[in-house]
């Protein structure tokens, strides 16, 4: 079936706070949404000679969602936030936005970006591995950012962060999660819209500790 491909999308940067993840081979993960309806997943595993990773990805669903609703980026500056892989970030220049950050600490996810990017046939965009949340703030249209909330503090970090932008710049902030207690629990779910909810594939759900579905959430403080 006709469509683009996202690949490479098992290369995330590491989650050392999650023993799901312990263990993991390397591999790289590529999904071929249909070019009308954007909605046909098709995966497939590749090994990669990288340290172990978290694919968070398989996990955060922004990037699906932004592939099924290229208006919400098409023309708009965005953030990448915990890129990982970079997935997202990908998905939103297919999307057609204007300006893209992806952000992550580890620098090895920049390297996995990097590859993703081109295995994806795109011009790279800038990658920032230092933690923006100790930056000045720059003013963009649109912050997306997945599976974040898996420590109370950067958790509270995070949420006062977004809060900043959005009533600074008037930042639209987009959130995927799927289901973790320290997100369902934390005092955001007061700030959050739900737009839509994914079930996971099996395997998914067995290596993540029975999380069964991922939520993108528009944070609206």
């Amino acid at each position: 079936m006709p469509g683009k491909t996202l690949k490479g999308e098992g290369l995330g940067s590491p989650r050392a706070h999650s023993p799901a993840w312990e263990g993991q081979k390397d591999c790289a993960c590529a999904f071929k949404a249909d070019s009308r309806s954007r909605r046909e997943i098709t995966w497939s595993r590749t090994r990669l000679e990288l340290p172990p990773f978290n694919p968070s990805s398989l996990l955060n669903k922004e990037r699906r969602y932004l592939l099924d609703n290229p208006d919400v980026v098409r023309g708009k500056s965005v953030l990448d936030l915990g890129s990982g892989c970079g997935a997202t970030a990908i998905a939103a220049k297919m999307s057609g936005a204007s300006r893209i950050l992806a952000n992550d600490i580890d620098p090895i996810a920049g390297m996995a970006i990097r590859l993703n990017c081109e295995l994806n046939q795109l011009n790279p965009f800038p990658i920032l591995t230092k933690n923006i949340l100790d930056l000045e703030q720059d003013k963009w249209d649109l912050v997306v950012l997945g599976d974040m909330f898996y420590d109370e503090d950067l958790a509270d970090s995070l949420h006062q962060w977004l809060k900043n932008c959005f009533w600074t710049h008037r930042t639209r902030v987009l959130i995927g999660d799927p289901g973790r207690p320290q997100f369902s629990g934390h005092s955001i779910q007061h700030q959050l819209h739900k737009l839509i909810e994914y079930s996971l594939p099996e395997p998914t759900r067995r290596e993540n500790n029975g999380l069964t579905t991922s939520t993108v959430w528009d944070f609206q403080p």
